[in-house]
């Protein structure tokens, strides 16, 4: 897609993520539907097969995803000034929150009902987090080979203490291996 670097497309890219930041509680992959509907439904600034590249990608990297994917998705929309733009709008309401938080938090330690409300956020963002594995799973390949990784990817990092990072890397390998070895087979 073409880089809009036009003062209109940049701000746009503040408010949208900085209403994303600011509307979206459990973190990163909570935000993924509506990272997706804005940028690629809404807005087009993105199309479905560059939201699923980016994720993979923004998953890849060090950092959360939220940032991470506002950071690519600016920086394809509107080069240097659309990625600043809309990292800076993804994190600017969390540390507004966080900051305004941290200076009374014992009074929203004790409150009973700060304590309701959360929990029926933590059971929302659980929903949003969901949707967001549905939606990835529907416009993943569907391979046996697929399946195998997945399985194994979940029962490594469930159930071992192998860390993450080796886990994708592992999983990358196999892919590219996959690949390679369907590559072939076609040739031959």
């Amino acid at each position: 897609m073409e880089k809009r670097r036009d003062l209109k497309t940049i701000f746009q890219l503040f408010v949208t993520f900085a209403k994303i930041g600011g509307f979206t509680f459990g973190g990163g992959l909570a935000m993924l539907p509506l990272i997706q509907h804005e940028t690629v439904e809404r807005r087009k600034w993105v199309t479905e097969q560059d939201i699923m590249d980016i994720l993979a990608i923004a998953e890849s990297t060090p950092g959360p995803i939220a940032i991470n994917s506002a950071t690519f998705i600016g920086y394809q929309t509107a080069g240097f000034w659309g990625a600043f733009a809309a990292t800076f709008g993804v994190i600017l309401p969390s540390f507004v929150v966080i900051s305004i938080i941290a200076t009374v938090l014992t009074a929203f330690q004790q409150n009973l009902y700060v304590q309701y409300a959360f929990n029926g956020i933590r059971a929302g963002m659980l929903a949003l987090i969901v949707k967001s594995l549905w939606t990835m799973y529907k416009k993943c390949p569907k391979h046996a080979w697929s399946y195998v990784v997945m399985v194994a990817a979940f029962a490594l990092s469930a159930f071992t203490g192998i860390n993450v990072v080796w886990i994708i890397l592992g999983c990358a390998a196999f892919g590219l291996a996959a690949t390679l070895i369907a590559q072939r087979r076609a040739e031959k």
